[in-house]
């Protein structure tokens, strides 16, 4: 585990581990009002299918059974909100990101959606989570891992908060597997996708992080390994999009 005043990468940069989170809240910061807008423009709202497909695999029990998902990184409550819309009168989320703008979006949405009774909002460290051990029946987080700093110790703390029986969800960027299409992903994410986040949000620059970070998350076989040496069994992973998206899972048993 890398030790305080030691380097990690921060997009193809290299800095202080302990800067990390500061710079990436300075991303959210910036660009939460219009976050949802910049994913639909940067993945032609192939989003909304990956986190369907997310929300199909979770299968929230559409009945009364009580149901408490973990949505860590979730700030402005997506899929939070589509988990809802899919369960029964026993659900309930509590959404936990640590940028309170992104959080305050959320908790608008919940209102005008009717959902504030289902879905609640929660400022925290997915690094050190203020929940009961063993407390939900579920965790996700969507493209959000890939932003912790320390993602062994977020591993670890879903595995500590999870109910036996429970199971991890991750959906995440992936690595394009497809000839051809890497080619296009490549200029599209380096050369596209930063010029809109200038047009939407005036912040090319956070848009050309998200677009780094992707390519420095472990790959797939790499990231199962570490879900599974965080304690969960049977690590495993969907590939979606020609390899643009991975939807990982394991459970605690």
């Amino acid at each position: 585990m890398t030790e305080p005043g030691e380097t990690t990468h921060f997009g193809y940069r290299d800095v202080p581990l302990q800067d990390k989170q500061t710079l990436v809240n300075d991303v959210f910061h910036s660009v939460a009002s219009r976050y949802d807008l910049m994913n639909d423009l940067m993945s032609g709202g192939m989003h909304r299918l990956w986190k369907d497909a997310m929300i199909t695999t979770l299968n929230p029990p559409r009945d009364d059974t009580p149901f408490r998902l973990l949505d860590v990184a979730g700030g402005t409550g997506d899929i939070s909100f589509r988990a809802a819309k899919a369960a029964g009168n026993g659900f309930h989320a509590t959404v936990c990101d640590i940028n309170s703008d992104m959080l305050e979006v959320g908790r608008q949405r919940a209102v005008q959606r009717h959902l504030d009774d289902k879905v609640d909002f929660v400022e925290g460290n997915a690094e050190e989570l203020a929940f009961p051990d063993k407390s939900f029946d579920a965790y996700t987080i969507a493209f959000g891992i890939r932003n912790v700093p320390r993602i062994d110790l977020a591993l670890k703390e879903a595995y500590r908060v999870l109910k036996p029986g429970s199971r991890f969800l991750c959906l995440e960027f992936s690595a394009v597997d497809v000839p051809g299409l890497n080619k296009i992903y490549d200029l599209f994410s380096f050369k596209v996708i930063p010029e809109i986040g200038r047009v939407v949000t005036g912040d090319a620059d956070s848009y050309q992080y998200l677009v780094e970070s992707i390519r420095k998350f472990p790959k797939p076989y790499d990231f199962a390994e570490m879900i599974s040496e965080a304690g969960f069994h049977r690590a495993n992973w969907q590939m979606m999009s020609g390899g643009i998206v991975a939807l990982h899972s394991g459970r605690r048993l």
